[in-house]
């Protein structure tokens, strides 16, 4: 699993009927500043993710990549490796609130 930011979103007009009513969004993993783990930096690497929850730009969120990507019904028969499980509310790193969704962008 990682922690992402959703960035922006994907449209393909010609898909496998599978993917037919897939929401697809790209996202930027983020990590915890390895300098003072104050704050979850971006990576500058991107995935294309499936979105079975209703994410939305700017919003931090859970991913899953591989085989975990189907194990959920929502993408159970669908040809994916990447997929949005969650959105994250806060994160905390040694007793210290990092992230929280209600004062953060």
């Amino acid at each position: 699993m990682f922690v992402a930011r959703v960035t922006g979103s994907l449209v393909s007009t010609h898909k496998v009927q599978a993917m037919v009513g897939q929401k697809l969004l790209i996202v930027e993993p983020l990590r915890v500043n390895e300098q003072d783990k104050s704050n979850l930096q971006p990576t500058g690497r991107t995935f294309v993710v499936v979105d079975p929850i209703g994410a939305g730009v700017g919003e931090t969120v859970l991913c899953v990549q591989g085989s975990s990507a189907r194990f959920i019904p929502e993408t159970k028969s669908l040809p994916v490796d990447a997929a949005i499980i969650g959105i994250v509310d806060t994160v905390t790193v040694q007793g210290q609130s990092i992230f929280d969704a209600g004062t953060d962008s």
